[in-house]
């Protein structure tokens, strides 16, 4: 007797877009873009708003035409289509236009010396071969670092009272923190000038970084209550039928259970801040050496490197700045591939 083997049959997905639609799709969408164009160029309109605001009525047309023939659902669906798919567009543009132009006028500044020198011995209207951002970039780091460890216990345990403790203070915490997410950047700085600088005159990366630490807070301890809440009660249920304590319970099965999200809470709170010019220039100040003593007087940093720089106005000093627009936003870059790298789950 010869055995049989049946092979299991493949999953259908009936609502997905067969290749001929896409390619009609694609075929229409380009030769909207090229009628857009041409009529661009033979009207008053002009440059890229007028050829999207072309492109949008000759795609909201034909979705009409093709739907002229059937029911009124499909002609919705068609025509709220075109509108979901240009307003998803339109907010995307400004972004990828932002993005392009700080790469297009800041990849000529990216040199080795750059990233190796400071501004001691420059001058912002040197050639580009000459200095670098140096001193910048480690005292953003440094000051960027400082408030994470200052910032990250206080949220974290900020979250873990609003969630697991749920104290007869949660109220005015959370009205706290929510009211702090509102704070402008500048008022922070203020705060912290009257409250550490003014008087000693006692600028420094660690006045900085406790400018930072203001801002940063809400944004850790919101992000880390809402993490938190996704955690099920079935797991503390069992914690606690294990005969472990409150607090033994948060730290051995909450904590572990939403560290990626934990990590998320890190990285967002430095993404707020890491791009902070006005409270720097109220506590940490600016300078052109190359400094690694988070006391030791004014310090440079990205933003304030950026802004100080584009004041000046010269070629090779806007040229500067705009590398320095660059770097910073590699920086994000690399603390997001970083967090979506090391704050993963758990394998086990």
């Amino acid at each position: 007797m010869i055995a049989t083997t049946t092979s299991a049959p493949a999953p259908q997905t009936p609502w997905s877009t067969s290749r001929p639609a896409r390619v009609r799709a694609v075929s229409i969408l380009a030769i909207s873009g090229v009628a857009a164009a041409a009529i661009v160029l033979v009207t008053g309109l002009a440059g890229i708003d007028g050829w999207a605001l072309t492109f949008f009525a000759i795609s909201l047309t034909v979705a009409f035409v093709r739907t002229a023939r059937i029911g009124a659902k499909e002609r919705t669906d068609a025509i709220m289509r075109v509108i979901i798919s240009s307003a998803a567009v339109v907010a995307f543009v400004p972004w990828l236009s932002i993005f392009g132009s700080v790469l297009l006028k800041g990849y000529s500044g990216v040199r080795i010396n750059y990233f190796t020198q400071d501004m001691r011995t420059t001058v912002p209207d040197d050639f580009l071969e000459y200095g670098g951002a140096i001193h910048a970039i480690v005292g953003s780091l440094m000051m960027v670092l400082i408030a994470t460890v200052i910032t990250l216990p206080l949220g974290i345990l900020s979250g873990i009272y609003l969630t697991e403790v749920r104290g007869r203070f949660t109220f005015l915490v959370r009205f706290v923190v929510q009211s702090m997410s509102g704070v402008p950047s500048i008022v922070a700085g203020l705060f912290v000038y009257t409250t550490y600088v003014y008087g000693t005159e006692s600028f420094s990366a660690f006045a900085g970084a406790l400018a930072l630490a203001v801002l940063m807070l809400p944004t850790v301890a919101r992000t880390a209550e809402e993490v938190l809440k996704l955690v099920p009660e079935d797991l503390r249920a069992a914690g606690y039928a294990l005969g472990a304590r409150q607090w033994r319970t948060a730290l051995m099965v909450v904590l572990p259970t939403v560290r990626s999200g934990l990590t998320t809470a890190a990285i967002l709170g430095v993404a707020r801040v890491i791009g902070e010019t006005a409270p720097l220039l109220l506590t940490s100040l600016s300078n052109s050496s190359l400094k690694f003593n988070p006391f030791d007087g004014p310090i440079a940093s990205l933003p304030t490197y950026v802004f100080g720089y584009l004041q000046i106005g010269t070629e090779y000093a806007i040229a500067r700045a705009w590398t320095g627009s660059l770097v910073l936003l590699a920086i994000v870059l690399m603390l997001f591939s970083l967090a979506r790298r090391f704050g993963g789950k758990d394998e086990r």
